[in-house]
């Protein structure tokens, strides 16, 4: 950067769902000031927004870097870098890595490739257990403090003794635990949801009940514990209904959902691994349900999941094909198209799911404020573009989406008054 004074120019923050015409100075990496009109001066970086939008860095709170051990599927300064492209300025890391962060030790691997190569802000997951084989639990108390949280993504928690230990020990110390919520006895060999697609092309399904009776039992035992409770990746109208519930009881849980759940069923799959994740997509009753979680706040947090694999391990097909889509860089402009602009949810909601509520669960930090880091993204609303894959900056090419029209690209993203994406 040329200078420590940045000032951009006639930009829009929401506020109460409206538009507040704003200037917003940077200097030495905070946000100085915020005002109507702020006069430019000669040492300033001018960087002009008008008719574009201003919101603090996005955050996500389920993403797959991959290294340590993967990087062959994405590396921390390639998942970082299509952040940054996406309006991300902090994510949380899961921890389905080799060695996995289920030490001290082995979180530090993480930690410096973290250091040496991450453009935003990265917070790994340590895992609940020991090489995330459900089995033995981690020092929580050692690890609580270096962490976003503990996850065994991937996996779920198969023994309730375990998941209650684990959920005793976090609370104790202040944590929180981020759950795939899976029971293997229900899946049956499935890998796309079971449902009509499934029974017409012959595949084998994975039915709701493997994540929500999962979700059930962990509820129970959140709601003896007083553990933080964080259910990742719903997808099924069931578990949104178990967590509505649990939250009218007081029970100390949040969610989150990806974009795709919301967007698409089954009923949209295709032979094609792009389709491919777990959880599944859903069926539209499940899809609908997950939209009025949005509405009334069932729902927390919108998170990608995003989870970069080979060109050739999505090649294989649906049965095939490794699990996972990528989404950082749709993430913004997928839910602005089919969630705002179709009067779903509003474009504050929209921040608040993938902005404020996971800074706020996660104790991520930062707001738009003045005082607080110099984390933006700004956003042209009324900017129409087609997703094309082979623009991404992570080395994941496998989304649904590619070829889609969408409104909402990112321009510039600002870490810690420092450009780390600029159109």
């Amino acid at each position: 950067m040329p200078t420590n004074r940045i000032l951009i120019q006639g930009g829009c923050i929401i506020s109460h769902n409206q538009c507040i015409p704003s200037d917003i100075l940077i200097e030495n990496k905070k946000i100085a000031r915020i005002a109507e009109h702020i006069t430019a001066e000669e040492d300033m970086t001018i960087i002009p927004a008008r008719n574009k939008f201003i919101s603090y860095g996005l955050a996500d709170v389920h993403v797959h870097f991959r290294e340590p051990g993967y990087s062959s599927k994405e590396t921390i300064s390639t998942g970082s870098r299509a952040a940054a492209h996406g309006g991300y300025t902090v994510v949380c890391a899961m921890p389905n890595v080799n060695p996995a962060p289920d030490s001290l030790l082995h979180l530090d691997v993480e930690q410096e490739l973290i250091d040496e190569q991450a453009v935003i802000d990265v917070r790994p997951y340590a895992t609940i257990t020991r090489e995330r084989k459900g089995l033995q639990l981690v020092d929580i108390e050692t690890l609580n403090p270096y962490v976003a949280g503990f996850s065994d993504d991937g996996s779920g928690i198969q023994t309730d003794a375990v998941m209650e230990e684990a959920m005793k020990r976090v609370a104790a110390a202040g944590g929180i635990i981020a759950a795939h919520c899976e029971d293997n006895s229900l899946l049956r060999g499935g890998y796309i949801h079971d449902g009509e697609y499934a029974r017409l092309h012959k595949h084998k399904g994975i039915c709701s009940e493997s994540e929500w009776r999962q979700i059930a039992r962990d509820i129970k035992l959140a709601e003896k514990t007083g553990c933080h409770y964080h259910v990742c990746h719903i997808s099924t109208k069931e578990s949104v209904e178990l967590i509505r519930q649990a939250k009218q009881r007081g029970v100390n849980i949040t969610c989150e959902t990806g974009p795709h759940y919301l967007i698409l069923t089954d009923s949209d799959l295709q032979e094609d691994g792009r389709f491919k994740m777990n959880p599944p997509l859903r069926s539209k009753e499940d899809k609908e349900a997950l939209l009025s979680g949005l509405q009334d706040g069932t729902i927390d947090c919108i998170a990608t999941d995003h989870a970069p694999h080979t060109a050739e391990e999505k090649s294989r097909g649906l049965e095939k094909s490794a699990m996972g889509i990528v989404g950082l860089e749709t993430a913004f402009a997928l839910v602005y198209t089919h969630l705002v602009k179709k009067n779903i949810i509003s474009l504050e909601k929209q921040i608040d799911l993938m902005c404020n509520n996971p800074r706020r669960i996660f104790k991520l930090g930062g707001n738009l404020e003045e005082g607080q880091s110099a984390d933006l993204a700004i956003f042209d609303l009324q900017h129409s573009y087609t997703i094309d894959s082979n623009t991404f900056l992570s080395k994941g090419r496998s989304t649904p989406f590619d070829g889609w029209e969408v409104m909402g690209k990112c321009c510039l993203t600002i870490y810690h008054g420092r450009f780390v994406w600029q159109q």
